[in-house]
This record gives C-alpha cells, sequence and structure tokens, in this order.
C-alpha cells in the first residue's frame, strides 16, 4: 500500500492523492453555500408541514394514519430555534416571531403554574413537558439578550417557575422530565434547566437561579455523567438504574452550561471540563463524518460547540461539523427535506437541520468556516 501512495505522490504532484481521497471519503469538494441551502429546505419546510387554513404546522410528512390534526408542541420548539439561527442570517425575525405567535397557542393556565402543553388546548390540550417549556425559555433568553425586550424575559421567567415545579429532593434533587411522572428525571430536563436559570442569572443578578443552576449541574454530573465525559439519559428514581443510551443534545446542553458557569464565575475548572467534554463529543458522535443522530439533537450539539469557541477559538469542532452537514446535504430526500429517501419525515429534524444550516451559513458568511 505504501508504494502505491509513493507513485501517486511522485507523479502527480500529490494532486491525484487528493482527490483520491476526497472520493474515497465520499467528501463534497465544492464549497457549499449554505444561505442557499437554508433557503432552499425553509421552503420546503413551509410548503409541506405549514398549513394556513389551520394555522399550524403539521407532525410528518407524508402524514399517518396516526398523525393527529396539528403538530405537538416539541417540533415547534426546533424551529423557533431554527428561525432565530435564520434571523441572524437574514437579518429579520418574521419567521422567528410568526412561530413564537403558533407556540402562544399552546399556553396552559392549569395550577400550580402556567406553562405550555404538548398540544393545543383548544384542539383537547396534552401534558407538559418540562424540557419543552425549557427550550422556549433559553429561544427567549437569546432573544431578550440581543434585544432587550421585556416580554422575551416575562416569557422566560414564566418557565422558570413551571420548571421549578418539576423539582424535589427524591435522589438528592434533579428535574423531573414530564409533569405529574415521577418516575425519571433525565438529562434532557436538567440540562436546559440549567442553561435557562444562568441565561436569567446573566440577565437579573439574581443569586437564587445561580443556586439552582450549580444544584443541577451538579446533580446532573452525580447521576448521569458518563465515564467518558459524555452524558446518559436518565434516571429511574426508585431503582436508581440507569438509562446509559447517550445522545448529541444532552452532552450539548451540559457543554454549552460548563462554558456559561465559566463566562459567569471565570473558574477554569468549568473550561477545562467543557474542553474535555467535547473532545469526547467529536470523537463520538461526528467520528464517522456524519450526524450520529437526529439532527435536532446535533444542533443543540453545535450550539455547545458554538459557545466553546467563542471563549477558546478552536475552530476544529466547526469544521467537523461542516464536514457532517455536508454529508446530510448530499443525502438529502428529493423532495428536498433532511432525511432518508421513502420515509416519513418528522418535522424535528427538518427543524434541527434547518438551524445546521443557518448556523454554518452565519459561520461561512463571518469567515469563520471558509
Amino acid at each position: 500500500m505504501k508504494s502505491k501512495w509513493n507513485v501517486l505522490l511522485r507523479y502527480s504532484g500529490g494532486w491525484m492523492l487528493i482527490a483520491f481521497f476526497f472520493v474515497a471519503n465520499g467528501t463534497i469538494a465544492q464549497q457549499r453555500n449554505y444561505a442557499k441551502e437554508y433557503a432552499l429546505l425553509k421552503e420546503q419546510i413551509v410548503k409541506q408541514y405549514y398549513k394556513p387554513g389551520l394555522k399550524y404546522y403539521i407532525e410528518q410528512v407524508p402524514a399517518q394514519p396516526n398523525d393527529r390534526k396539528v403538530s405537538y408542541l416539541w417540533p415547534l420548539c426546533a424551529l423557533f430555534e431554527a428561525y432565530q439561527a435564520g434571523a441572524v442570517l437574514e437579518n429579520r425575525a418574521k419567521d422567528f416571531e410568526h412561530t413564537f405567535g403558533i407556540i402562544r397557542k399552546y399556553e396552559d393556565h392549569r395550577a400550580p403554574a402556567a406553562g405550555y402543553a404538548s398540544y393545543p388546548p383548544e384542539l383537547g390540550g396534552g401534558d407538559r413537558f418540562y424540557d419543552d417549556n425549557q427550550w422556549i425559555g433559553i429561544t427567549a433568553m437569546r432573544q431578550y439578550e440581543a434585544t432587550k425586550e421585556p416580554h422575551w424575559l416575562q416569557t422566560s421567567t414564566g418557565i422558570y417557575r413551571f420548571m421549578m415545579t418539576g423539582l424535589d429532593t427524591v435522589s438528592g434533587g434533579g428535574l423531573y422530565w414530564q409533569e405529574g411522572d415521577k418516575r425519571t428525571k433525565n438529562t434532557c430536563s436538567n440540562g436546559p434547566g440549567i442553561l435557562l436559570a444562568l441565561q436569567l442569572y446573566k440577565a437579573t443578578g439574581n443569586s437564587t437561579y445561580l443556586k439552582t443552576a450549580t444544584a443541577l449541574y451538579r446533580w446532573v454530573n452525580q447521576w448521569l455523567r458518563t465515564p467518558q465525559g459524555l452524558y446518559y439519559d436518565h434516571l429511574n428514581v426508585k431503582t436508581h438504574r440507569v438509562d446509559k443510551r447517550v445522545y448529541s443534545y444532552n452532552t450539548g446542553t451540559m457543554l454549552e452550561a460548563s462554558v456559561l458557569f465559566y463566562e459567569i464565575t471565570r473558574d477554569t475548572t468549568y473550561l477545562t471540563s467543557a474542553q474535555k467534554m467535547a473532545a469526547a463529543a467529536d470523537t463520538y458522535f461526528l467520528k464517522n463524518q456524519e450526524l450520529k443522530d437526529n439532527f435536532w439533537f446535533n444542533a443543540v450539539l453545535l450550539r455547545g460547540f458554538l459557545r466553546l469557541w467563542r471563549i477558546d477559538g478552536n475552530t476544529r469542532y466547526l469544521e467537523a461539523f461542516r464536514v457532517a452537514v455536508d454529508h446530510a446535504i448530499a443525502h438529502k430526500t428529493a423532495q428536498g427535506l433532511a432525511g432518508r429517501e421513502g420515509k416519513s419525515q418528522n418535522l424535528v429534524p427538518q427543524g434541527g437541520m434547518l438551524e445546521l444550516l443557518a448556523q454554518m451559513a452565519v459561520l461561512q458568511k463571518q469567515g469563520v468556516l471558509k
């Protein structure tokens, strides 16, 4: 094998070798226009998922026999986040504001605190999940940081109040995943809970938020951190059995939280932890140069990498993400959606891919990614 490489190098000046590398690895040699890819996917999402007559999105394309009339809340959280990233790219917030208007239809004011239901109350309502609410709160806080418009802060403080109704001392603390279900406490409800509390602390200086974030951070690391520095899915609080599935969004929230803790406290322990976490995540989630799980899960992980890059300037993980996103673009469906051909496409990963494209486009526009 060594002699073949030497021949290639000797007689091609290296160019044949470079071409071979690109073909062998399925890498797209041409530069992607991520802003164009964002616009194309957005167009297809609106065309195929949004129903003007209903003034709601639907859940899947093509629809499945058991689908409900309109989408659950989670896909809207993904779109809300994607359109926020897209607003930076396009310098307009029309899509973002429109999506929040739809999310408002999921508001549920039942006791013990107002929150957002998984399905619109006017269409029958549904259970309330702490993580669904937290994603909205986190996005609203990013908007508050950018605009200082008070209603975004009010939205997030209301979600924080609802979130805290899911906290108790069973297993030493931590937030449950679903209101009224006392079986599991999940990384996906505690990681974003930490982020929301830290954002609120930065905005208000109220030490209660920092205490909440610190307690939740310690709890997650006590119960759900893997030996490699990633995060398991959840703890069964009755049996103390840990579900050891590992998803990119769980690591993403804890990575971003660690960096945010460093920004607030300047304690380098948090930064060191974040850098080790990022290296482990890169190895585990991006080692095959493609996105390992749900596109939206990966969008959450990318947010963690972006926050770390803004501190340490290391673009390595952003470049790795770019390669994986390119792979996804090259394998989109004939309809222009993200995912495998021949399968019903849920709106959640479409929103995730839309956010990934927006983030890549912004980085490309800034010259971070060439």
